[in-house]
């Protein structure tokens, strides 16, 4: 079976999708060091739990922000997290962290919390393991329509 990019996209962000999220995620900012727990609508998305990483089959390719995918990025893709978004993933395993930008959807296997770019996946040290344990804390967020604000500078 063939697979082209128009069937990967729509697999891992297509149009509908992009509605679809939007309407989920509710914008804002964020405080520092808020738990991605926190920052999900009712707590719903956890902190911790499962990363995947995905690179090359979908290198170029379109992400469901509009964007063209870059491996060699430090992105990721997040069931609800605002576009934008700055989430710090640390490797529960050995304790290197990342700061990543969300923008994606996904990931799409329910065992998992986050997909990350190859380039994160290099920089947390499971590129060889494929998946392994993250906590990820929200380091900054954009609100719809709005720049990107860190979280240092918010009022109480």
């Amino acid at each position: 079976m063939t697979i082209d990019r128009t069937d990967a996209a729509s697999r891992r962000g297509g149009a509908l999708r992009r509605v679809l999220a939007s309407g989920l995620v509710a914008g804002g900012v964020l405080a520092l060091g808020t738990s991605v727990a926190a920052a999900g609508s009712a707590g719903r998305a956890p902190n911790e739990g499962l990363a995947s990483f995905y690179g090359r089959e979908h290198h170029r390719g379109p992400t469901a922000s509009g964007e063209r995918f870059d491996m060699n990025a430090l992105t990721a893709a997040h069931r609800s997290l605002p576009f934008g978004t700055r989430v710090k993933v640390t490797n529960v395993s050995n304790g290197r962290s990342v700061v990543v930008r969300i923008n994606d959807r996904g990931p799409f296997v329910r065992s998992r919390i986050v997909d990350l770019s190859r380039a994160a996946a290099v920089e947390l040290d499971f590129v060889h393991r494929g998946i392994t344990r993250v906590r990820l804390e929200t380091v900054a967020t954009a609100s719809a329509g709005a720049p990107l604000r860190l979280a240092e500078n918010i009022e109480p």
